[in-house]
């Protein structure tokens, strides 16, 4: 048995005996079931056939083989259509009717005959003579039927017993000899709008990415004269937008055949020029390549813009009208979901004759929008911006729903991307990829009334096309930057480790915000709880800026410290340098006698900041040990605003630079403590010995300057005598300082009791000893130097454990001035002796650290024996010259720095022949 569609005529044989309806003739797109009674006179030049399951994965493996087929046919103009035809036919069969599908493609002398059929022939029968009813476009279901009259040339359905098979016809576009594209001729009020004077910036980019061609035009758009750009780097000019791990950059776009979009040139003023650009790739006779870049203003994008596919020729009264939709995307698409997204929306306002176009992308939770693409509005306007998914109740208030607005002035804030643009009507849809909302396009225009159903739901048609291609980019965009913030954040975790100091941790915390994150930013830091914030730096893309936002921010009160994570709007910033800059115009109107120069000077750093900061600030706490310890601040220029993501991967980095900053706090709290009781453990300065020369070089290995370790000491005991020493500590820290300063200022007090030497160490033994767990072996030279009437100089010393003193004799001549004997801090009964020096003049006494004679490069050694050959050498120099030659002599002998503290003390006797 079979059915056929009340009002139409039964279906007659086709050639090869297969079933063939007849089809009335009839415009394409009628809301009407019809049919064409030419269909049967077509012959058939090859035939593709294939089988379904009714799985899910049916639907996909059917799309690959329609384009396969297609294009193994060389019919390249249809494919998309077809494709998106058959997917939502075997959709309906394998999904809905739960049916396995056949699918039957046929070659004509025309173009393609393609029938879907399926085991499901249940079908609601109209009244005779009723109107056609179709699917309404925010059904989730029924779109075939719909589909197939927007785009096919001829299309029908057939029903038997057992089957229902729904079939479509596309046609070959026939191309008007010798033309390539086409448009039809339009009233002047609908060309696009430019200038008066078109402008088209000419540059030439050589293999370096350096200008090396600069127009007229250029000079007009930019503000640069030629010999101002040639040889610079197009880099420099360019604000091409960046996000790390996403996205083509500048350069790669320089190396490409063909590339075309829009991006910002910075003028002289330093102003940003919004301009859309056709790269062309060439080479010159001797193989040499450059590309070849048109600019002109955004607004006039459509005098280099690539106009969409579009057949030419005259159409009659039966063939189909074209259909921007047909070549929706065009081909290539673009890789990057930037290109994509741009090109979607370009598409979109093209295909509804629209005077403007967005496309906003859900977030993950489906809750919020992000402005991602516009054309047709001001700056890219709020791009990045996020509104929420449920706007309002009602039908209207909802992205999950397409919706008509025939005038946004009876219905303020309906789409608030839309307030103070001067568009008065839009159509928005939504983006769906198996149920699941993933965005939202729109299409606006300046006149009311301009859009109704019929065009929310070709734009329908279109959003559904494109939805799965735009997550799949959204999803291969976001696992680049995921990949691209942990290598972002790997890279910053080491430099921030890298550093202790405070200063230096600031400085890295905002060269890796600018411009990777955000185009300018700013860092608080708070001493303590009681303190109040205080600005420690700024940084800007453009180092001329810094100044003034620095002096922006210092006379507004900071942000509130709070310690609740993540990001906070800050709008302060824009709003008061918003209300300076308007202030500083206004007076400049009422100025009278003043040079223009001095005009602009006071106007232009105002505008410059106002500009700088007129976008989105946030505000990221730094918490570090569950306290806050400051506040980074970043912001994008006006009418810019952050991504998610990007402020995701701003609350990872400051999570980490707080650790880093408080970490270098701590540190440098230390080290002050540190060098503070270093300081008090060395003699303040060095008495005036008549008769004698004292120099003394100390040098503290490591960063830090741990205390302990080596010290010396001289200093005046009485009736003419002087007590000198140099010691070294075992190990460093605090139980190593409180050993040294116990033994400097225990010498001191001893000596000054008229005790000997020898005593005086006794006693600075058992005190050590008495110290217990904390204390330690000590190694110490102590002296007594007693000036001599003839010129010498009498030295009484006891050397316990530590290296020998030695003595340079005027004829050149080394030789060890003392004896050892036992170190301090290890046995109680010690039995030390003093031995007896007499100083001839021109005589020099060397003492010296472990950290001297223990210098190595590799398996070598200075050694005793070493230093004693470069003390020969110092014959006739002064004390100061001697400890010099010493130093020098041991920081050359290996090539690596100092790993120990270093105490040099050198005491001379002068000739009689000096002063």
């Amino acid at each position: 048995m079979t059915g056929a569609i009340p009002g139409e005529q039964t279906p007659e044989q086709g050639p090869k005996g297969e079933r063939m309806p007849r089809q009335r003739s009839e415009p394409a797109g009628a809301l009407a079931l019809h049919v064409d009674d030419r269909s049967g006179s077509s012959v058939i030049t090859a035939r593709a056939a294939a089988s379904f399951e009714p799985v899910g994965r049916s639907v996909a493996t059917a799309r690959s083989f329609v384009r396969d087929t297609l294009q193994g046919w060389g019919f390249a103009d249809i494919v998309d259509d077809a494709v998106v035809l058959t997917s939502e036919l075997v959709t309906n069969a394998v999904v809905h009717a739960g049916t396995e599908a056949e699918v039957l493609c046929l070659r004509t002398e025309h173009g393609v005959r393609i029938e879907v059929s399926d085991r499901y022939p249940e079908r609601e029968v109209r009244l005779q003579n009723a109107h056609a009813v179709m699917g309404s476009p925010d059904r989730e279901g029924g779109r075939g039927l719909q589909l197939c009259a927007a785009l096919a040339s001829r299309w029908g359905v057939e029903y038997t017993s057992t089957h229902k098979n729904v079939w479509f016809q596309l046609d070959l576009p026939e191309r008007a000899l010798g033309t390539r594209t086409a448009g039809p001729a339009l009233p002047t009020d609908l060309l696009p709008t430019a200038d008066g004077r078109v402008r088209v910036a000419v540059l030439q980019i050589d293999r370096k990415g350096s200008v090396s061609a600069w127009n007229e035009d250029a000079e007009d758009l930019f503000g640069y004269a030629a010999d101002e750009v040639v040889g610079k780097p197009l880099t420099d000019l360019a604000a091409w937008p960046h996000t790390p791990g996403t996205g083509t950059g500048i350069a790669e776009a320089l190396q490409l055949s063909r590339w075309e979009g829009s991006y910002g040139v910075r003028r002289a003023d330093g102003r940003v020029t919004p301009v859309y650009a056709s790269h062309l790739r060439v080479r010159d006779t001797g193989g040499e390549p450059s590309t070849v870049c048109l600019l002109v203003r955004d607004h006039e994008r459509a005098v280099l813009q690539t106009p969409s596919r579009v057949p030419t020729g005259d159409q009659g009264a039966e063939g189909p009208s074209a259909d921007p939709f047909e070549v929706f995307i065009g081909s290539p698409a673009p890789d990057d979901l930037d290109g994509l997204l741009q090109r979607t929306v370009e598409r979109a306002r093209d295909m509804l004759d629209g005077d403007s176009a967005f496309l906003l992308l859900a977030t993950d939770d489906e809750t919020e929008l992000e402005v991602r693409a516009s054309t047709g509005l001001p700056s890219a306007r709020q791009r990045f911006a996020r509104v929420p998914v449920e706007a309002g109740p009602g039908r209207y208030g909802s992205a999950r729903m397409p919706a008509v607005h025939e005038d946004l002035t009876s219905v303020p804030g309906a789409v608030p991307l839309l307030a103070g643009t001067g568009m008065r009507s839009v159509v928005t849809v939504p983006l769906k990829v198996e149920g699941r909302l993933t965005g939202s396009l729109g299409v606006a225009a300046e006149g009311p009334g301009r859009y109704s159903n019929e065009e929310a739901l070709r734009l329908q048609f279109a959003a559904d096309r494109i939805a799965l291609a735009v997550e799949s980019a959204r999803l291969g965009e976001l696992e680049r930057l995921r990949r691209g913030s942990l290598s972002f954040l790997v890279e910053a975790s080491d430099l921030l480790a890298g550093t202790l100091d405070r200063d230096q941790t600031l400085a890295l915390m905002a060269q890796m915000t600018v411009p990777t994150l955000a185009t300018w930013c700013a860092v608080y830091t708070i001493a303590d709880p009681a303190s109040d914030p205080y600005l420690s730096y700024v940084l800007h893309e453009d180092e001329e800026l810094i100044d003034g936002i620095k002096s922006l921010l210092s006379k507004i009160p900071p942000p509130e410290p709070v310690l609740t994570p993540g990001a906070r709007v800050w709008a302060l910033p824009g709003e008061v340098a918003h209300q300076a800059a308007l202030r500083t115009s206004m007076r400049s109107l009422g100025l009278s006698g003043g040079s223009a120069q001095q005009l602009t000077s006071s106007i232009g750093p105002t505008l410059a900041t106002a500009s700088a900061v007129g976008g989105e600030t946030v505000v990221l706490p730094l918490v570090a040990r569950n306290r806050v310890i400051g506040m980074l601040i970043l912001g994008k220029p006006t009418d810019e605003h952050f991504r998610q993501e990007i402020l995701e991967l701003a609350e990872d980095l400051s999570r980490r630079a707080a650790l880093a900053l408080d970490n270098a706090r701590l540190y440098s709290e230390r080290t002050a403590i540190s060098q503070s009781l270093q300081r008090s453990l060395l003699p303040p300065g060095l008495p005036h010995i008549d008769g004698v020369e004292v120099d003394v070089i100390y040098r503290a290995a490591g960063e830090g300057n741990e205390v302990g370790g080596d010290f010396y000491d001289l200093f005046p005991i009485g009736d003419g005598a002087y007590g000198f020493a140099i010691g070294d500590v075992c190990g460093t820290g605090p139980n190593a300082a409180a050993v040294t300063g116990l033994a400097r200022h225990a010498l001191r007090l001893l000596a000054r009791e008229g005790l000997s030497g020898p005593a005086v160490l006794e006693r600075l033994n058992s005190a050590i000893l008495d110290e217990g767990d904390r204390s330690r072996f000590l190694t110490l030279l102590y002296g007594e130097l007693r000036p001599q009437e003839n010129g010498g100089a009498e030295m009484k010393m006891v050397c316990a454990g530590h290296p020998l003193p030695l003595r340079l004799r005027q004829d050149g001549t080394v030789e060890a001035a003392a004896e050892p004997q036992p170190l301090l801090g290890v046995i109680e009964d010690l039995e030390l002796y003093e031995e007896t020096v007499t100083l001839d003049p021109g005589d020099v006494l060397l003492c010296v650290t472990d950290g001297v004679t223990e210098r190595r490069e590799g398996t070598r050694m200075l050694g005793d024996d070493g230093l004693a050959d470069v003390l020969t050498t110092c014959t006739g120099l002064t004390a100061g010259a001697v400890a010099a030659r010493i130093l020098r002599a041991v920081e050359r002998f290996a090539s690596d720095a100092p790993s120990d503290d270093m105490a040099i003390l050198a005491m001379r006797v002068p000739g009689l022949q000096q002063d």
